[in-house]
């Protein structure tokens, strides 16, 4: 099954914890801390594997966890960094913040990674609260919390040439007979339900890839029909060849219809390069009405063809001017710059006080949830420099303001700390 968008849950690896050890050997009195740091939690990874086309690995697997970075060790021994975790996504895969709807990233050739949660640091040991007050400091870093991140992910094919037209214009039957693609074909509307790819050799030494996109009806970029899940694919094409059903109650009507609803669904589109063709021209009531279909679209700017796909008539000479005109087109612009690791903006010093009930607050705020996530509170000397960090970005002044009293309760992530002056 075609699976062309899909929503996962993406969390990286924490940080291993430092250590708080002091050197034990004979003969060697006071031997000072020696507690090694914790390794870096696993990065999640999304790469591209030129082998995928559609999305459906992830109908049965939603969430991707990193594995944690091991805690270090004595004699400044450094923990074990977690392997990153890298999750294969075919090309053509642009993904987006689930919660924002900001663009991470956009993901098209082959190999291409991008870093969409970056593994926590592992935390210090006590080796780097040595100074020259404190000899022997009991303190050490928790490893820094992985990100989480909820992805949508949508698959644009990308194909050099898209085949666009009504239901049952015989669109998938070109297909067939210009590639060695097997298209679903049958005499009733909406036989094609997912877009099909095919490769088509132009000459000895030239191929180009052609997408079949379902039929488009009216009121398609607003959702209606099949067309409002695959008009995504049309904008990763160069050139559309744009069959007309010559059977149908009016082609010229159906071919304005199809301009419009791509033009709606991304003004882009109505700019890229068509060659027009009208299909069924085996039938003796196709064969006369085109004479007057070929003038109307000549007026238009459109120097149309007659062809049949069924009989094969001229679908080569279709094809023939397709991949020339793919030729003078310049390639498409990157719709996202290249971004080896996605990070939201945010500054650590920010913060925010909500009074959750008489004697509750919530002290929210990236940096000061992470610094508390990080400090082991069995330890006494971390206590006490998260307590500086708070007086440092000035967290204590401002809930002295908010009403805060002795006793009250204050919530920072997960923790719950009682407020004592």
């Amino acid at each position: 099954m075609f699976i062309d968008q899909a929503e996962i849950e993406v969390k990286s690896g924490k940080g291993g914890d430092g250590m708080v050890h002091f050197h034990r050997e004979k003969y060697v009195p006071r031997g000072g801390p020696d507690g090694g740091d914790g390794g870096r939690g696993g990065d999640v990874i999304l790469e591209v594997r030129p082998t995928l086309n559609t999305l459906a690995a992830f109908r049965h697997t939603i969430r991707y966890i990193a594995e944690d970075g091991k805690g270090g060790g004595t004699n400044n021994k450094f923990g074990k960094s977690a392997e990153n975790l890298v999750i294969p996504v075919p090309p053509g895969t642009v993904i987006y913040d689930a919660h924002t709807g900001d663009l991470i990233g956009d993901l098209t050739a082959p190999d291409q990674r991008l870093v969409v949660c970056k593994g926590g640091r592992g935390g210090r040991g006590n080796t780097h609260f040595k100074n020259s007050i404190n000899q022997a400091p009991r303190t050490a870093e928790k490893g820094e919390p992985g990100e989480e991140k909820r992805l949508r992910l949508e698959l644009k094919l990308i194909a050099d040439i898209g085949i666009v037209g009504v239901p049952n214009a015989g669109k998938s039957t070109l297909l067939s007979v210009l590639t060695n693609a097997k298209p679903k074909i049958a005499p009733y509307p909406f036989t094609t339900l997912e877009p099909n790819l095919g490769v088509a050799n132009v000459d000895e030494e030239t191929t180009v890839v052609l997408a079949d996109i379902p039929g488009l009806i009216e009121g398609a970029s607003q959702g209606a029909g099949l067309g409002h899940d695959f008009l995504r694919h049309v904008q990763r094409t160069r050139v559309l060849i744009h069959i007309l059903d010559g059977l149908s109650a009016d082609p010229l009507a159906d071919f304005s219809q199809i301009n419009t609803e791509l033009a709606l669904f991304d003004p882009n589109l109505a700019k890229k390069p068509q060659i027009v063709a009208l299909n069924k021209i085996d039938q003796p009531e196709v064969q006369e009405r085109w004479p007057e279909i070929q003038k109307e679209l000549k007026k238009r700017g459109y120097a149309a063809m007659k062809i049949s796909a069924l009989a094969r008539t001229d679908v080569h000479e279709l094809l023939l001017k397709a991949a020339g005109k793919l030729a003078e087109t310049p390639p498409l612009e990157e719709t996202a710059p290249p971004m080896p690791v996605y990070r939201p903006a945010e500054d650590s010093r920010q913060f925010t006080i909500k009074r959750e009930g008489a004697h509750e607050w919530r002290l929210s705020g990236a940096g000061i949830e992470r610094a508390a996530a990080m400090t082991p509170w069995d330890q006494d000397g971390s206590v006490r420099r998260f307590q500086k960090l708070m007086e440092h970005l000035g967290v204590d002044e401002a809930l002295r303001k908010a009403g805060v009293r002795e006793g009250d309760t204050v919530h920072i992530g997960e923790y719950e700390l009682e407020w004592q002056e």
